[in-house]
């Protein structure tokens, strides 16, 4: 790789917030994902607002297809709905806009109403932050050149399976044995914040390069990576900058997993245990909750 890259091993504090703050000042975070049409995908985007609320967001919309919103709101009774507007590709953007979310995370199960056109409206118009993941992923990996507009506020979360279709999409040539190389030759291409998610996960704005030291095998498991695409939304919509939401969240999700195979093992662990340890992982974090 060209130029020299920094290595953090920094974990970023926790955001705060004041003393009186209510709801709207802590992060309003959307979910966009969910279908119920030839395929279910309800669990997904659950895991992700859940996560999201559990990680400190204050308000939470899950924008899901209409036959599919009523089964995803009853699994996240703290959320809000919405169904995925119909009409024009700026229709999905604006009802986000018109949320205020400071926060989108994009992919949990997508509907295939998401398409490469909104997907382009969301990254050109939407200028807060966005977390890609899953069928968000695979849909960019489709749109070939694509460019964040605004540089770095952006995250994507592939894992190497996603990675390598990312990467074949922009024509990148890269060792798929060596993650950091992929990480940071997408990030400079693309200009987004890439979590290349896997044991010892990396992350990396193509310049500065965070290996992730906790975690474990029991993690390998359905809907972690909702859950984790749903702790940095929650981050970023707590005015964390992307890079350093990205960095926390990996490491917390991580921590959450090691307290939940601490007390569980790791053979019978889902993404439903990380999301009941993240009080737990962010407890350890916090110096108000330390001995």
């Amino acid at each position: 790789m060209k130029n020299r890259i920094q290595t953090v091993t920094r974990i970023p504090p926790l955001p705060q917030r004041a003393d009186d703050a209510h709801k709207g000042d802590v992060g309003r975070i959307v979910v966009l994902g969910g279908r119920l049409d030839d395929a279910a995908m309800i669990g997904a985007p659950a895991l992700c607002a859940n996560a999201a609320l559990h990680s400190g967001a204050g308000l939470v919309q899950i924008m899901a297809p209409r036959q599919a919103l009523g089964h995803i709101i009853a699994l996240v009774p703290c959320a809000t709905g919405l169904a995925l507007p119909d009409g024009e590709s700026t229709a999905v953007r604006e009802a986000v806009i018109g949320f205020g979310a400071d926060a989108l995370a994009v992919g949990p199960g997508l509907a295939p109403r998401v398409d490469a056109e909104t997907m382009t409206d969301l990254l050109g118009n939407f200028s807060g932050n966005v977390v890609i993941d899953a069928d968000g992923l695979n849909l960019l990996a489709t749109m070939g050149q694509w460019q964040a507009n605004w540089p770095h506020q952006i995250v994507l979360t592939p894992h190497p399976g996603e990675m390598r279709r990312l990467l074949d999409g922009r024509g990148i040539e890269a060792d798929p044995a060596d993650r950091t190389e992929c990480a940071v030759l997408l990030s400079r291409s693309c200009g987004a914040i890439v979590v290349h998610k896997g044991a010892r996960t990396v992350v990396t704005d193509g310049t500065r390069v965070f290996v992730n030291q906790s975690g474990n095998s029991g993690m390998a498991t359905g809907g972690a990576g909702d859950v984790l695409t749903g702790i940095i939304a929650a981050l970023m919509g707590q005015k964390m900058t992307a890079f350093e939401a990205a960095v926390l969240g990996v490491y917390v999700h991580g921590l959450a997993g090691d307290m939940a195979a601490e007390e569980l093992g790791r053979i019978s662990m889902t993404a439903m245990h990380l999301i009941e340890f993240l009080s737990d992982a962010f407890c350890e974090l916090d110096p108000a909750y330390r001995e």
